[in-house]
Parts: C-alpha cells; structure tokens; sequence
C-alpha cells in the first residue's frame, strides 16, 4: 500500500476503504486456514503461545531469543553433548576454539545480563572425547 491517506478522510475511514476495496479485489479470498476454527489453547497457556507457534512456523529456534551469556553456555553443553559425533582431536579442539572465540568477543563487550560465560576447557573436552571413543571401540 503506497498510497497517502486523502486529506480531510479520517483513518479510520481510510482504513476501512483499503479494505473494502481489497474485498473486492478478492485479496482475502482462499487464506490459508479460512473458514477453520482457531485452535484452543490449555487453560495452562501462558500468553506466550502465539510467539511460540510463530517461531515454529517460521523455523526459529527459541534459543535465538535467549540473550547472548545464556546462548553460550547453551552452545557449551551443546558441544560437550556431542562430542561422539566429532572424528578426531582436531576437531573437538577447533570446536572449542571457535565456541571460545565467540565467548571471548562478547566478554570484551558484554551486551544484555551480565552473566559470566566460562572458557570451555579444550583438554577436558579431548579427555572426554577420547573417553567416550574408547568406551564406543570396546562395545
């Protein structure tokens, strides 16, 4: 919609004209979901429900929404989760200089809640890895 509300019409009936006129356009004609009901929510619906169906629909995460410190220690336990999917040493070492790296940048200029993100510990994550590789070989 480019066009300017007319002087002297007030929003209101501006508003309803574009409407009006889009009606008859047919521009509201076959919308997904027309003539279905909406869904119910639980009465246990915390008013939050909207945003998370958005965000699915959409295919977001709802981890975006977390500030940065919480992310990060989320990517931490992200990584020490998954250890057994990485092939080598190497990698499990350049995962946890990249997950540093970032942690680094946004200790050097922390936006949102302050809360402290720890370095995650490369020889810890390599002990673990080999741990859980030796303990996959034997089974």
């Amino acid at each position: 919609m480019t066009e300017r509300k007319p002087a002297g019409t007030s929003f209101t009936s501006w508003i309803d004209q574009q409407i009006q006129e889009a009606q008859e356009r047919g521009e509201f004609d076959n919308l997904p979901g027309a003539g279905k009901p909406l869904p119910r929510r639980s009465a246990a619906d915390d008013g939050q429900a909207w945003l998370r169906d958005k965000l699915r629909r959409e295919g977001v995460s709802t981890e975006e929404l977390l500030p940065t410190p919480l992310k990060l220690r989320k990517q931490a336990e992200r990584l020490a989760g998954t250890l057994q999917e990485l092939h080598s040493e190497q990698e499990v070492r350049d995962a946890v200089s990249e997950l540093n790296r970032r942690i680094a940048e946004w200790r050097r200029v922390p936006i949102g809640p302050s809360i402290f993100v720890p370095l995650v510990n490369a020889e810890q994550m390599v002990s673990r890895w080999r741990d859980e590789h030796q303990r996959h070989r034997l089974t």
